[in-house]
């Protein structure tokens, strides 16, 4: 616990995201808004970007977990995905 708030911490490599996880994700912020587009994984793939439906991407996640955008941090209702250390503490 850091300044008084309980942090749930989740190895996505070794405790993967279920289909419907990724699904719950997609909902709050867009599929895109988790995919890690960035990534060397996705580059090695060789896809067009603008060419992945969000079904692939789920897939791509489902088979990938370096795809997932991360840090995922839910305060309340709120979903950063990707924030900095700094955008995660200002929101605490």
């Amino acid at each position: 616990m850091q300044k008084g708030v309980s942090v749930d911490e989740r190895d996505y490599f070794k405790d993967r995201l279920t289909a419907q996880e990724i699904g719950n994700l997609a909902k709050d912020v867009g599929m895109s808004e988790i995919f890690a587009w960035r990534s060397p994984s996705f580059k090695k793939l060789g896809l067009i970007a603008s060419e992945v439906t969000d079904e692939q991407m789920a897939t791509l996640i489902l088979e990938e977990p370096r795809l997932l955008k991360r840090p995922i941090v839910r305060i309340g209702e709120q979903l950063i995905i990707g924030g900095s250390l700094k955008a995660i503490e200002e929101a605490i």
